[in-house]
This record gives C-alpha cells, structure tokens and sequence, in this order.
C-alpha cells in the first residue's frame, strides 16, 4: 500500500533530495526551470507518494505557465525513487494529479517528455506550442483535461505572471486529502525513463 499526499513544507527538503538523486546534475539551469522562477507551485497538485514506512518514492509537481494568452498546467518534474522505477508508481501520481487537476478546472496540461511513455496518459506532441531553448520540440506534449482546449492554442511557453490563486490555493477540500492506493498490477512504468520521469530536459 502507498499513500499519495499533497506536498508540505516539512516534505521539500526530501523531494529536492529525490529530484537531485534522479535527474542530472544542473538541473535547474534546464530551459523549464526559467518558467518557474519566482513563480508559485499549483500546491493542491504537488503531490508525494510514500510506501508503508513513510520512504518517499515518487514526487510531482505542477506550475501555471502560459502559451500565448491561454494558460496551461506545466508538468514537472515528476520522479520515482531509482529501487522502484518500473513498478508503476509514476503512472499513480499522473493519475491522481491529472484528476484532481480537472476537478480545480484546469484545462490544459504541458510537458517536456518522452512521448512513448506520457501518451499512455492521452499526451500528444504539440506542434505549434514552443518551448524556451533548447529544447527538442517532440519532446513538448500536451493533454486536454477539457475537449478541445488545446485547439488553436500556439506560440511561446512563457512564465505566469498573475496567476489564479483560486486554481492554486490548498482549501479545505477533498483535493488537500491524502489518499491510500494499492501497489499498481499493471500497466507498469517498464518503458519509463532511467530518470523515471518527465525529464523536463
């Protein structure tokens, strides 16, 4: 059993530890961590997933962004502890986060992946969205949590300057809950990428 949280402050020092462990050194100089500089994390999606002696084994995260004037939901990173990648743990944090991304009403969702692994989610390359430099545009992907609410929306990722608090906010709601799922029977992260994540690279 596991249980899926939403992030705290007290679990912040863990999840960087997390992210240094599985992605390469000089992360944050990536092109994605300039989007989310002095910007504040959607807090009722950041989301840590612990096994039954409260080890942390995977972490996401969420920043609003915008293309163009629409606004998205960018996400990453996302990373699963290197003794579980390929079990499926990634694939429960998407789950859970993308669902309660739809109950906030968010409508879009972006990310920098390996498309072979995040279209099992419903993420498909974005043509006409492009992503600071350098990154490999079939490597930008993006998910409707509304029907049609990536179509005609194009241009440039840039940062969120006025975000909607509304959409941000941790309530005393059922998104601040925590939940406890069993450990995933299939459709494993088997494909999934030595980082074990969207690698936001």
């Amino acid at each position: 059993m596991y249980e899926i949280c939403p992030e705290t402050p007290a679990d912040e020092a863990e999840v960087e530890g997390l992210y240094d462990l599985c992605f390469a050194p000089g992360r944050t100089a990536l092109s994605s961590y300039r989007l989310r500089d002095g910007v504040p994390r959607v807090s009722d999606l950041c989301l840590v997933l612990r096994d039954g002696s409260n080890t942390l084994m995977a972490a996401i995260r969420f920043w609003p962004a915008r293309v163009g004037e629409w606004p998205v939901l960018l996400l990453g990173p996302i990373a699963v502890h290197p003794t579980a990648q390929g079990e499926g743990l990634g694939g429960l944090l998407m789950r859970d986060s993308l669902a309660r991304a739809r109950t906030l009403g968010w409508d879009r969702v972006l990310l920098v992946g390996d498309a072979p692994y995040y279209s099992r989610f419903g993420f498909a390359r974005l043509d006409d969205v492009v992503m600071p430099p350098p990154t490999n545009p079939a490597r930008v992907l993006g998910l409707e949590l509304r029907p049609g609410a990536w179509v005609d929306v194009t241009g440039p990722v840039t940062r969120e300057t006025t975000p909607d608090i509304g959409k941000m906010s941790r309530g005393a709601n059922a998104l601040s809950a925590c939940v406890t799922v069993d450990h995933p029977r299939e459709d494993t992260d088997a494909h999934q990428s030595a980082t074990g994540a969207s690698a936001d690279q």
